[in-house]
């Protein structure tokens, strides 16, 4: 039974997000107590909860203590099972939080599965929809074939959004290999992941998105058309396209995400070895579309200047990844909530890894032993 302490370092629902994911793929159980101690409502939240609920559907899972606010979990896995899952987080709970686990339990784990999940798509403290489809899907389908859809966006208070995320791993873990020995808990064949070098910048993309109720105000058009003329003074020579789009929506909101697309090929994006890196900004009550544009075009300009390919948000959710097939990535900042994961996954895995502060990366040094 793997001990965890639900408030190290950052002390988040990551760990329990995690640690779920990887119970599930290695069938290891897990006792973690303290859980969100820091946070000023501690204990399981729903989306936690509905993340633990899915599993226990997925793969047969039991959980003791999983209920709201509970401050401590036992978790017994079980195998994962082909199927399409319909998930109703609740009001505005976070669909990519959710995703955050049951991706990647689906990513290596045999068989096809779809997840129908409903709750807020785009809502503070977690990725929003379109950094999540845009920026990580594409590192995970090194792994799997994904399709994602954005069905109706949900904003704070009601949420209500919907989407729809279809998963087929092509390297799986396989059940035979998560019964032997802890240190054959990999994969065999996955290639490894290296993101050490950002390549060329080939395009800038961008959405800007806002509810129906906003569309007299422009909200969309000028939040896109503010970041265009923004980063197109800034960057030259560099194709800009960001569009602007409105939704039906259960609350008023908007915001905006851009990525910056790079590759090592000299004439064309490489979509087997994708570079990616993002940022987003929700709107709010008093700040005007163009505050939220140029908060949004300064966080991803500090991304790129600092010639990592990966952004401090996307580099603690590569974290699981990079323990399962192992490999090196340089990010822009090493975050609490990236060492945090280090600590879930060297728990699950027989991995070690090695943070050079300095040069911001991240490298596996010990892998799993092969017999």
């Amino acid at each position: 039974m793997i001990t965890l302490d639900g408030n190290y370092l950052e002390g988040g629902g990551q760990i329990i997000r995690t640690a779920t994911a990887l119970s599930i793929l290695t069938q290891k159980p897990f006792t973690v107590n303290n859980i969100r101690a820091k946070r000023p409502q501690p204990g399981l939240k729903a989306q936690h909860l509905h993340t633990i609920k899915a599993f226990e559907t997925l793969a047969n899972a039991k959980a003791e203590h999983c209920e709201l606010g509970s401050t401590d979990l036992i978790f017994h896995p079980g195998p994962m099972n082909s199927q399409t899952l319909t998930i109703d987080v609740g009001t505005a709970g976070s669909v990519t939080l959710v995703l955050q686990s049951l991706a990647l339990a689906c990513l290596f784990s045999p068989g096809k599965y779809k997840l129908k999940i409903t709750g807020g798509t785009d809502v503070t403290w977690s990725p929003r929809w379109d950094y999540f489809a845009e920026v990580m899907v594409p590192q995970f389908q090194r792994y799997a074939d994904i399709e994602v859809k954005l069905l109706k966006r949900g904003y704070y208070p009601k949420g209500q959004g919907s989407v729809e995320v279809s998963i087929h791993a092509r390297h799986p873990l396989q059940p035979a290999q998560t019964q032997q020995k802890e240190s054959q808990n990999h994969t065999d064949h996955a290639p490894h992941l290296y993101l050490t070098e950002q390549g060329a910048l080939k395009q800038i993309k961008g959405i800007s998105h806002a509810s129906k109720d906003l569309e007299h105000a422009q909200v969309a058009e000028r939040q896109a058309k503010s970041a265009a003329n923004i980063l197109s003074q800034l960057i030259k020579d560099c194709p800009i396209d960001i569009r602007a789009e409105y939704a039906n929506t259960e609350s008023t909101g908007s915001g905006l995400t851009l990525y910056a697309v790079y590759s090592h090929l000299p004439d064309q994006i490489d979509i087997t070895k994708p570079v990616r890196i993002g940022a987003d900004v929700l709107g709010e009550r008093g700040k005007s579309a163009e505050e939220v544009t140029r908060e949004c075009c300064y966080k991803l300009l500090e991304e790129m200047q600092s010639h990592a390919p990966v952004d401090e948000h996307l580099a603690d959710n590569l974290i699981p990844i990079l323990g399962l097939v192992g490999g090196k990535i340089k990010t822009s900042y090493i975050t609490t909530h990236t060492k945090t994961n280090i600590y879930v996954v060297e728990k699950f895995l027989d991995v070690k890894f090695k943070i050079d502060e300095q040069h911001h990366t991240i490298e596996v040094v010990k892998e799993h032993s092969k017999n």
